[in-house]
């Protein structure tokens, strides 16, 4: 089984290289159901992994003028503080064992994975419909909105440990303005910020294994040098559907899993 994790940590990569997101929808169930980590040191972990990588990803969406650094800040700057001090202080602080009844147990596990599958079958519906690509109108750029926005994908992402992609992405899409793939490669540039700083807060709480995390970070940034250059191979149509039908089987399979082991 490690085996075969290792080698879905190019996926990890290759996702986020192709949709700008995606990548702890993989990260996440390889480190839980592969290597079998701890949820809340498996999330630690991938924020690691999916915060590296996706810096590496931003660097050549830069050059190509599809990262758009403002509402990049704009946006993740908010996440930042949300995201860091759930990790520092919330995660740490929820019990093992939340409520029980009837033979049935909320555990922390099943709370932190449970959310995480359910926001990724919620993102999946607007990835999935059909809409018309909008060009870029920096018109529609909702400063408050966006702010708000970073402050509740920052508690989200901090809370199950996701980069936020499946939730960054069409945020940036409806408030700022953006086109999809603009709205992909600055999703890299945010998803390195949260993440990274998101994991900076677990280094306070956790002893992390160096050796393995680098590891993985470095077979996942091989996926996402070959993810970027199929995406440019790719309509901005077929990434986005790609994308949602993608987080819905995985969060499905997610929350199936979990509501009947508990």
């Amino acid at each position: 089984m490690e085996i075969i994790g290792y080698f879905a940590s190019v996926c990890i990569g290759l996702i986020l290289g192709i949709l700008g997101g995606g990548g702890s929808i993989l990260s996440i169930p390889i480190l839980v159901y592969l290597f079998h980590f701890d949820i809340v040191l498996a999330s630690a972990y991938s924020l690691f992994i999916v915060g590296t990588t996706s810096l590496v990803g931003a660097i050549p969406k830069y050059k190509e003028h599809l990262v758009n650094v403002r509402t990049g800040l704009f946006f993740g700057i908010p996440s930042i503080v949300s995201i860091f001090a759930t990790r520092r202080w919330v995660v740490h602080a929820i019990p093992d064992i939340i409520w029980q009844a009837d033979g049935f147990i909320l555990s922390k596990r099943l709370l932190l994975l449970g959310l995480f599958a359910l926001l990724m079958v919620l993102a999946s519906v607007s990835m999935i419909r059909e809409r018309r690509e909008r060009e870029n109108d920096p018109e529609r750029f909702r400063t408050f909105l966006v702010i708000l926005e970073g402050l509740l994908i920052g508690f989200l992402t901090g809370l199950v440990g996701a980069g936020g992609g499946f939730l960054i992405i069409p945020a940036l899409v409806l408030l700022t303005g953006l086109t999809f793939k603009a709205a992909v490669g600055t999703s890299l540039f945010i998803i390195a910020i949260n993440s990274l700083m998101g994991f900076m807060g677990d280094l306070f709480n956790y002893s992390m294994d160096w050796q393995f995390l680098l590891t993985i970070t470095g077979l996942a940034v091989v996926g996402i040098l070959i993810g970027n250059v199929l995406s440019q191979k790719v309509t901005s149509r077929q990434l986005r559907k790609m994308f949602g039908w993608f987080i819905l089987v995985m969060g499905c399979w997610i929350l199936i899993r979990e509501v009947l082991q508990s």
